[in-house]
C-alpha cells in the first residue's frame, strides 16, 4: 500500500508519501480500505515532536500519522464478527495512529457502520470533530432565545456549531477570516457574519446586534480574539471553551465571573470521557446528525500524496471545515 510516513519530527515537508507494508488485522480487528482520512490540528503538533497539551503521546518514529478513517472493511482478524466484512464504516483510531494510508486496521468494537448516502469524507469530518462538537453542545444548552457568538465559525467544529444554533432558532453571530469564509458561514445560516481580521470587528458585532447582548460564546480560538468576544457577553452569559488555536488559553478572572454572573466551562478533555456513554455516545449522536441531514460538514480535501500541503494549509488557516485526505 501507499502511506504517509514521518521519519523525523519537524515541518510539514517531513511527511513522505511512500510504499509501506500492508497492515494485517489482529484478533478482534478489521482492516479498512480507506476512502478518506481525517487531518486534525493535533496531527500538526505531533508532527513537530510535541503533544501541545493534548492527552496523546508523541509517537515513536517512523510513524504513519492520522487517527480518523472511513472506508470499507476488506479483511478480518481472528475471531472478528464476519458480518463486518464488506461494510462501509467510520472509526476513530484513538491513541494508535495509522490513518494516512490506503489501508488501516481498527478494533471492531470501535467501528460505526455508515449508510451509502453518507460521503466518506463527511463521515470522517464527523467522527472526531463531531464528537467534540457534541461535547461543546452538552455544556452550551442552546435555545431559541440565545444570541450565540461562534469564533472560527468556518472551521470543522465552528461550522457544525453554526448549523446547530441555526436549527434551534438562535441568533447566530459567526466570526470568520476573509470574504470566502464569511460567505460560507453565511450560507450555513448565520444571520450575522463578521471578518475577525478587521480590527474593529467587535464594534461591528455591536452595531449588528443593535442593543442586544451576546448570551453564549462558543470559543475554540482564545487569545486576544477570545478576550474581545468575552467583552461582548452580557450579564448572565455563558462561555464554553474548547481550544486556543490563537496560541494561548483564554483569560477570565473571578471578578469577571462575579461582576456579570457568568457561567464558564471547559468542554473537552477528561470531562468528555466521564460523561455517560463516553466518547462513543458523542460519536453516535454526531453521526446521527449527519445521517439525518441536520449537519452538513464542510471539508477541504487533498490527495493522500499531498498530506504535507494539507498540514501547511491547516497551519496557515487556509482551510474551511475539516481537512481530509483522499487516497
Amino acid at each position: 500500500m501507499h502511506a504517509i510516513r514521518l521519519h523525523e519530527f519537524g515541518p510539514a515537508g517531513n511527511l513522505r508519501y511512500e510504499e509501506a507494508a500492508d497492515p494485517v488485522p489482529a484478533a478482534g480487528q478489521v482492516r479498512i480500505k480507506v476512502e478518506a482520512a481525517g487531518v486534525h490540528l493535533v496531527d500538526t503538533v505531533l508532527r513537530a515532536g510535541n503533544a501541545g497539551g493534548a492527552p496523546i503521546a508523541v509517537p515513536d518514529l517512523p510513524t504513519i500519522p492520522g487517527r480518523e478513517v472511513a472506508g470499507t472493511v476488506d479483511a478480518l482478524g481472528p475471531g472478528t464478527d464476519e458480518s463486518w466484512l464488506g461494510r462501509r464504516v467510520v472509526v476513530h483510531l484513538g491513541q494508535v495512529p495509522g490513518g494516512y494510508a490506503e489501508l488501516a486496521v481498527a478494533a471492531a468494537e470501535a467501528l460505526h457502520p455508515i449508510p451509502e448516502h453518507l460521503d466518506a469524507a463527511e463521515a470522517v469530518a464527523i467522527i472526531g470533530t463531531g464528537r467534540t462538537t457534541m461535547a461543546v453542545l452538552a455544556d452550551a444548552h442552546l435555545g431559541p432565545d440565545d444570541v450565540v457568538l461562534i469564533t472560527a465559525a468556518a472551521g470543522g467544529i465552528g461550522s457544525l456549531l453554526v448549523q446547530t444554533a441555526r436549527n434551534v432558532g438562535a441568533t447566530v453571530v459567526g466570526l470568520a477570516g476573509g470574504p470566502a469564509k464569511v460567505e460560507q458561514v453565511r450560507s450555513l445560516g448565520a444571520q450575522i457574519v463578521i471578518d475577525y481580521r478587521d480590527p474593529d470587528w467587535p464594534e461591528q458585532v455591536k452595531a449588528e446586534l443593535d442593543g442586544r447582548s451576546v448570551t453564549v460564546i462558543l470559543d475554540g480560538v482564545g487569545g486576544e480574539p477570545g478576550k474581545a468576544a468575552l467583552d461582548l457577553l452580557g450579564v448572565g452569559g455563558r462561555i464554553v471553551w474548547f481550544g486556543w488555536s490563537d496560541g494561548e488559553p483564554p483569560t477570565v478572572t473571578t471578578s469577571d465571573i462575579i461582576a456579570r454572573g457568568l457561567t464558564v466551562s471547559w468542554a473537552i478533555g477528561p470531562k468528555m470521557f466521564q460523561r455517560p456513554g463516553g466518547l462513543r455516545a458523542f460519536e453516535t449522536a454526531a453521526l446521527t446528525e449527519a445521517i439525518e441531514g441536520r449537519w452538513k460538514p464542510l471539508t477541504t480535501r487533498f490527495p493522500l500524496a499531498k498530506a504535507a500541503d494539507a498540514h501547511q494549509a491547516l497551519e496557515n488557516r487556509e482551510t474551511t471545515g475539516k481537512v481530509v485526505l483522499i487516497p
